[in-house]
């Protein structure tokens, strides 16, 4: 087994005490500079790399936030990281993103990983909705923010969309273009964006004098682009079929849009198509693809800032107040649903 270069060798290497070492790379301005130089020579030679486990143990924190999201295949969730990461790295701490693939059990599985590694702070995105797994995380006294969910009957912070404004948002549209059959391609139902998505489009419907019967929700289990194509299919077999589709996210609305063209179903002219996110590949798709757009990285950096706010009052006299932030959603008007009927 190779040996591990530790900070002992590297004070054999340049003649001097492990506390010079140490000072070297901790507090290099009481070190004079010729040993300083010295012991940086030696710690390029020997090829040293200092133990963040161990700078932690006598640190008592981590450098480390945890960020564990429902779909890293989502590009939503990828601006999501992006955002939370940029906002850690200027607090000096680098982020350990985890994808639960929305699975309650890989979510467990995660949140006692963060936990052994005894991490700064974790942005979650929950899959489990039972509320069993944060309660279980709670335990370990380990601050959290809610990530892309408002945090009900929690005393935590969250950032989230008003999904509920996105969704009506999404349907007034596709009402004030005419339609009044609308399909509803919904993802799993236990999942709170999709039923407050769900609920939006309702109310939608309801001011233009339209029940919910004028809604046909078509749910699915993953909220992919194999899922979306899946959607399509049994939107195409219906026999009263809608005319327009709201999709719960870009990638069931991407897949759905695969379906009608394999089809030789034209969109807008005899389905109009509407998504939720505004990933990057919505304005590239073969017809550019109105969708509900979420400020994802605006979310991310948000969530990340109030983290770093408890966890530097922690061991302090001051208290955290904590917050629900509520953005708001924007519908960016593209080819997919532009037919007037």
């Amino acid at each position: 087994m190779a040996h591990s270069v530790g900070i002992k060798d590297v004070a054999r290497a340049a003649g001097v005490s492990v506390g010079t070492v140490s000072n070297v790379i901790n507090r290099p301005d009481t070190v004079a500079a010729e040993t300083r130089a010295r012991v940086l020579a030696a710690i390029e030679e020997l090829g040293y790399v200092r133990s963040e486990s161990a700078r932690q143990l006598r640190a008592g924190r981590s450098r480390i936030m945890g960020l564990l999201v429902l779909d890293m295949g989502n590009p939503f969730f990828v601006d999501v990281a992006r955002g939370a990461e940029r906002a850690a790295r200027q607090a000096g701490l680098g982020v350990m993103v985890c994808n639960s693939a929305q699975s309650p059990a890989e979510e467990a599985e995660y949140l006692s990983l963060f936990a052994e590694q005894r991490v700064r702070g974790v942005l979650l995105t929950p899959a489990d909705a039972t509320g069993r797994n944060i309660a279980g995380f709670r335990r370990h006294r380990i601050p959290f923010v809610l990530v892309d969910r408002v945090a009900e009957g929690t005393t935590e912070c969250s950032v989230s969309v008003d999904d509920v404004a996105g969704g009506a948002l999404a349907v007034r549209h596709l009402v004030d273009a005419g339609h009044r059959s609308v399909a509803y391609v919904s993802g799993p139902p236990e999942l709170h964006q999709v039923r407050d998505r769900r609920t939006g489009a309702l109310n939608a419907l309801a001011e233009a004098g339209l029940g919910p019967e004028a809604l046909r929700e078509l749910p699915t289990e993953r909220l992919d682009v194999a899922a979306g194509r899946d959607a399509g299919a049994r939107l195409l077999g219906l026999a009263d079929r809608p005319t327009a589709v709201f999709c719960a996210n870009d990638l069931l609305a991407l897949g759905v849009l695969q379906a009608m063209y394999a089809a030789g179903v034209r969109v807008p002219d005899d389905l109009a198509i509407v998504g939720y996110d505004d990933i990057e590949f919505a304005a590239a798709a073969a017809v550019p693809l109105t969708s509900v757009r979420q400020p994802a990285v605006t979310m991310g950096a948000l969530a990340a800032e109030l983290l770093l706010e408890e966890t530097e009052l922690e061991g302090t006299d001051r208290t955290h107040d904590h917050r629900r932030v509520v953005l708001q959603p924007e519908l960016v008007v593209r080819r997919s649903s532009l037919a007037v009927r």
